[in-house]
């Protein structure tokens, strides 16, 4: 009863956050006129419906759907790995999607082809990390392996993104590949979440489902294979699942650090470690998180400010702190 009283609040919050921050922007509209043409459907002011339905709706569905995918996808790595530090590019996921959207733009591909080839390079680079673990991973430490398959294809995707770089026409196509790997929620449109949207969906709801086995396997390789959890398919689900949310969301917003790290943690501390209630949790939280973050990246200056620089000054000092308080006793 505890934990849905928490959901309850946390989507409460969130409510109250999407109305003030649709409220907020070049053209401000107050809290009271948003919720008035809610339950009407009419305006005093005529601008309201369409700045609403046109530009700042969208935008704050990507940023409640990226933040809260983005976490989600931290939480699972985490319990996966059994490991606080884990984020979801610790596969290579996002060295992989910049690599394919840097290519992309050096194409000169739309901005469909961009997400598109960002989409593919996620998932390919993470495909390559789990054949290199399967192949070398015989007889050794099957979580460390992948782990480290990670980092290697990791590394290696992004010394290409590096060369894309070099060679990127440097005023034109550089500066695009640098603003997009800063991350940005800009130019967002329905059309665009109506793909990526079912592709999260379709990543969440087995995550979800599947979350009280990861309390399972939170016991050890070993306990939860002697309570007949099948630990390689486990970990192969939610690698691709989490994978699935991640690149989906990368395809979209560009890199957007930091979220899928602390928001697990911010969760963990409220609703606990069980994964049958930190997933939802961590799901709300990031969605707060990130629309608090884009709120403040659309209107705290006279230029749209990165979210990848606002979430990098926020996250690195609050996971010091966290890393400081916690010891990492709960793990």
């Amino acid at each position: 009863m505890k934990s849905v009283s928490l959901i309850v609040v946390c989507l409460c919050m969130l409510a109250a956050f999407s109305v003030v921050s649709a409220g907020i922007g070049r053209y401000p509209v107050s809290p009271a006129a948003i919720l008035s043409w809610m339950a009407t459907g009419r305006s005093v002011d005529a601008n309201v419906p369409f700045i609403l339905l046109n530009i700042r709706l969208p935008r704050l569905i990507a940023a409640i759907t990226a933040g809260g995918a983005l976490a989600l996808s931290g939480a699972a790595y985490q319990g996966l790995f059994r490991n606080p530090m884990v984020s979801p590019d610790i596969l290579g996921v996002s060295s992989g999607s910049g690599f394919g959207a840097a290519l992309g733009i050096l194409l000169s591909l739309p901005v469909a082809g961009v997400q598109i080839m960002s989409f593919t390079g996620g998932i390919t680079a993470v495909l390559v990390a789990m054949a290199v673990s399967r192949s070398i991973g015989r007889g050794h430490d099957s979580v460390l392996v992948l782990v480290l398959s990670g980092i290697v294809i990791s590394s290696l995707f992004g010394a290409l993104l590096s060369m894309l770089k070099y060679v990127a026409d440097p005023l034109d196509k550089l500066p695009a590949i640098t603003y997009w790997l800063m991350g940005s929620l800009a130019d967002i449109r329905m059309s665009e979440l109506s793909i990526v949207i079912p592709l999260v969906i379709t990543g969440a709801v087995p995550l979800m489902l599947i979350s009280w086995r990861l309390n399972v396997l939170s016991f050890g390789e070993d306990e939860a294979r002697s309570l007949g959890l099948n630990t390689g398919l486990m970990r192969g689900v939610v690698i691709v699942c989490a994978t699935l949310v991640s690149a989906s969301i990368i395809s979209l917003s560009g890199i957007i650090g930091w979220v899928g790290l602390v928001v697990p943690h911010i969760a963990r501390f409220v609703a606990g470690p069980n994964h049958r209630i930190l997933f939802p949790v961590s799901f709300l939280f990031g969605a707060m998180f990130l629309l608090v973050v884009d709120t403040l990246a659309r209107s705290a200056a006279s230029v749209e400010i990165p979210i990848g620089i606002i979430t990098a000054v926020a996250g690195a000092p609050f996971f010091i702190y966290v890393m400081k308080k916690s010891s990492m006793k709960s793990w």
